[in-house]
């Protein structure tokens, strides 16, 4: 064996002996990371903590495995799949539900498995033809709201002064009235068609999401990046649905969940005050015929009660569960 063998051969057994000595020494200085449950790493915190920025879409999925928040995506994927599918697992089609047939109010059966309202309807078919109309006057109606009060509430807010002072007049005096003695006062001057009451709701909201949206702009105009942007030449409206709108939606996101349970509500209600399309099979109309029979016919007003309680409990749920997604104050709770 040459002498450059032998160093080769000393090296490689001094390298071993260091590894090993570096080993034991982690496992020295770190035994209580290895026997305590719960005590962390320094070193690993600062490792996780980088992979949480660069994989932060996983983190804001798994916040959504709450159990109430599933419960929440549960519901509303029910409701939903009886509004998309009710020509198919509806007992009877759309005219059908509003047809006049004998034994009206009638008890549960064989062939009404959830008994009969008036003019002899069967409760199950109207039921999941109500999820579609509720959904289809509810959805349009918030994203006019949101779209039109966040283009508002983003002007105002931008460009301040005089302009922010007339626009936010004109919204409180949509908000000092009662919302839904306000939409009574345009369904009976424009008509209960259903586009009417889609618009009357869709007008009512402007003025809440614009406020929502107003406050957060008026912060985060004033930092580094909006002035950077300034200076590099952007544009207003440039800065103003590019830089600043992406940065404040958050709560508008959040609150568009919550409200259309809100929205679907007070439809219901609008319907029990009679101030309803009366082509349209919805939900608190069907209570409102049933009222007088709460007694001989329960079923009547029972079933449609039962599934406004789950439609809006599902957006609530769901919006809960959006909240502590996005909210920046509950990340680590």
């Amino acid at each position: 064996m040459t002498q450059e063998q032998i160093y080769e051969e000393e090296f490689k057994i001094k390298k071993e002996k260091s590894i090993v000595r570096e080993v034991l020494s982690w496992f020295g200085s770190n035994i209580k990371f290895l026997l305590v449950p719960g005590s962390r790493l320094e070193e690993l915190t600062l490792r996780e903590l980088e992979f949480e920025r660069s994989k932060s879409k996983r983190k804001f999925i798994r916040r959504f495995k709450s159990f109430l928040t599933i419960i929440g995506i549960i519901l509303i994927f029910v409701i939903v799949s009886l509004a998309v599918l009710a020509p198919w697992i509806s007992p009877g089609t759309f005219i059908e539900a509003n047809g006049i047939y004998y034994n009206e109010w009638g008890p549960p059966n064989d062939v009404n498995p959830l008994g009969k309202t008036s003019f002899g309807r069967d409760v199950l078919t109207r039921l999941i033809w109500g999820a579609r109309s509720s959904l289809t006057i509810a959805l349009p109606a918030i994203t006019f709201s949101v779209l039109f009060g966040v283009i508002i509430g983003v002007i105002s807010a931008y460009y301040g002064g005089w302009v922010d002072s007339i626009i936010m007049r004109i919204m409180d005096i949509f908000l000092a009235f009662p919302g839904l003695i306000l939409a009574m006062v345009f369904i009976a001057i424009w008509g209960q068609e259903i586009q009417f009451i889609m618009l009357a709701w869709g007008i009512l909201g402007i003025p809440y999401y614009s406020r929502l949206i107003r406050g957060n702009v008026l912060q985060a105009r004033k930092l580094p990046y909006i002035e950077a942007a300034k200076v590099s030449g952007a544009g207003n409206l440039r800065i103003m649905f590019k830089h600043i709108l992406p940065n404040v939606i958050q709560p508008i996101i959040i609150s568009f969940t919550f409200d259309i349970g809100g929205i679907i509500l007070s439809l219901a209600g609008l319907a029990f005050l009679g101030f309803s399309d009366p082509r349209m099979i919805e939900w608190g109309n069907d209570i409102a015929e049933a009222r007088l029979h709460l007694y001989d016919a329960p079923w009547a007003s029972l079933w449609p009660g039962f599934i406004i309680l789950i439609t809006v409990l599902g957006f609530m749920l769901l919006g809960d569960g959006l909240r502590d997604a996005l909210d920046p104050k509950l990340k680590n709770l």
